[in-house]
């Protein structure tokens, strides 16, 4: 994988214009391909336009290879991506309103682009109740090889969700739900200490040529509008985001200055903005705060700590709870996914499965279905630290509470004393509750609970997540998961090493560890690597046994 070192990244001011990066395939025989979805069905209504869908191809001695990822189809930059959705969009709502950007103009060099505001939008929920077979909703039947009736089925009983904001006009759809791939979200995003555009845009290239299904960006400090702006533009992905944190910067840091009125004006900037998932902490009640005094860890969401802390202060109900209608009319008005935040999630095994943050799953799944009956779409978030032998129960209830709603969950971290290997440690958990059906998984970094992650500590952080998510696809059965791994095993019986290194999850990283110590050109011809050497290696003395067997 081409990465961009650290040291290269010159810092620069978080106005500036950053250098442009080109996001390359990971491997020689990998590319982008693009194919065309399948036609709408006569008996269904829909978007009549084309459909093109990007996959990477890996070319093998075999044949070709299609794995259900891809990468943007132009240098992330000044120009921002190709505006692939457009046209649909145009086709779709007609009239569009000229968009102010909060904070500051485009990016250097950005063009012009409509922008949908009240009253014009419908959800994807919305239209897959009605039976229309939107662009969005056949992009992702394409691409997870299934039936767009199977995704109207699952987007319309909220069973899967796909975030796609019109004002996000760059954006490749994703859908996300335990019927499918499971997906791989990754945080980025500049702190108050630390803000540097080039670095969150050389963060944004190696999360797209990982793989990374989702970003979200949980910038914090100042010119959120700035930063959030250019990794928009560059994201081919769904992006999120947390509103509270900006609403927190714009009242000074000072949590009992929040405010209902504020929240909505930022969340409105952002969905304007083209953000396709927002998290809100609506779930954590004033009546459960003191459920979190017991634990070891207390409250450990950021967004959780500062709701609990305004409604400590105030002695008042959480307001997203309170205004919980008002904020899925906005939602609705722009397509905005929620991400139902658990503000209550366990920061430590000890914590697990406790009454805190099961009373606040409960009250999750209540406005799951409450945002259900205005078609809204909903994710539930998850924890968190938990213990292998409490994971399946978690994914078990969030099912029947939540009424299967997407699981989004943040690892968990199976233990707590892996720092520095976290992502481990979370990899580890993430794969279990995947496998029981968690729909999309937040990756955690080797800085977790340590530091910002810089690119490196994503790529190892994506790395080990596309591992889990992986693992859990293969033990759910999902499309083209085997198949991937039967290219794999094929390659590695016959000793097919550029295709082994060409099909990894990580191509150089593979290559790197073979190459170590056999680096000449004919080790690629080789029928042996330097652990057993030609003399010991049990495939090739396979091949003659079995031959004469």
């Amino acid at each position: 994988m081409n990465t961009i070192p650290v040291a290269s990244l010159r810092r620069r001011h978080v106005d500036e214009a950053p250098t442009d990066h080109v996001v390359q395939a990971a491997h020689p025989q990998q590319r982008r391909v693009v194919r065309e979805a399948p036609p709408l069905p006569h008996d269904l209504s829909g978007d009549d336009d084309t459909v093109l869908v990007p996959f990477l191809e890996v070319a093998t001695a075999e044949g070709p290879v299609i794995l259900p990822t891809s990468l943007p189809g132009a240098p992330l930059g000044s120009d921002g991506l190709p505006q692939v959705r457009a046209q649909v969009l145009r086709h779709r709502y007609g009239a569009t309103v000229t968009r102010t950007l909060p904070g500051g103009p485009l990016p250097n060099g950005a063009p012009a682009r409509p922008t949908y505001a009240a009253n014009q939008i419908l959800t994807q929920r919305t239209l897959a109740r009605r039976g229309f077979g939107s662009w969005e909703l056949r992009f992702v039947a394409a691409r997870e090889q299934v039936t767009l009736e199977r995704v109207l089925d699952d987007v319309a009983s909220g069973r899967a969700v796909v975030p796609a904001n019109p004002n996000h006009p760059e954006l490749e759809p994703t859908i996300i739900g335990r019927n499918y791939r499971t997906k791989v979200n990754v945080n980025l995003g500049a702190s108050s200490v630390r803000a540097d555009i080039d670095e969150e845009l050389a963060k944004v290239a190696v999360a797209l040529q990982g793989g990374a299904d989702t970003i979200m960006d949980l910038s914090t400090g100042t010119k959120l509008a700035w930063v959030r702006e250019w990794i928009l533009r560059n994201s081919s992905v769904p992006v999120g985001t947390v509103p509270i944190y900006e609403a927190l910067d714009r009242v000074g840091g000072r949590p009992e200055r929040l405010s209902w009125s504020l929240f909505a004006e930022v969340l409105e900037e952002q969905a304007l903005q083209g953000v396709d998932y927002v998290t809100v902490h609506a779930g954590l009640l004033r009546d459960y705060v003191p459920l979190a005094a017991r634990r070891t860890t207390g409250i450990v969401s950021r967004g959780g700590s500062l709701m609990a802390a305004w409604s400590q202060h105030h002695q008042r109900e959480n307001f997203l709870f309170e205004h919980f209608d008002e904020l899925l009319a906005i939602a609705g008005r722009y397509d905005l996914t929620l991400s139902l935040g658990d503000g209550l999630r366990p920061g430590s095994t000890a914590d697990a499965n406790d009454e805190a943050q099961l009373a606040e799953l409960r009250t999750l799944g209540d406005l799951a279905r409450r945002a259900g009956e205005v078609g809204v779409q909903a994710m539930i978030e998850g924890p968190g630290h938990v213990p292998l032998h409490k994971i399946a129960e978690n994914a078990l209830l969030e099912q029947e509470l939540c009424d299967d709603a997407p699981f989004y969950t943040l690892g968990p971290l199976a233990i707590d004393v892996a720092a520095g290997w976290d992502h481990v440690s979370s990899a580890i958990g993430a794969a279990v509750i995947g496998a029981h059906g968690a729909a999309m998984l937040c990756y955690v970094t080797p800085k977790e609970h340590l530091g910002l992650p810089n690119p490196e500590d994503v790529r190892a952080g994506l790395i080990a997540y596309r591992i889990a998510a992986h693992a859990a696809d293969l033990a759910k059965g999902i499309n083209g998961a085997q198949a991937w791994d039967d290219a794999m095993s094929r390659a590695r019986y016959e000793f097919r090493w550029n295709d082994q290194f060409a099909l990894a999850i990580d191509p150089a990283g593979a290559q790197a560890h073979h190459d170590e110590s056999l680096p000449a050109r004919a080790a690629k011809d080789a029928e042996f690597c330097s652990m057993c050497g030609p003399n010991f290696c049990a495939m090739a003395h396979s091949h003659r046994a079995l031959h004469d067997a």
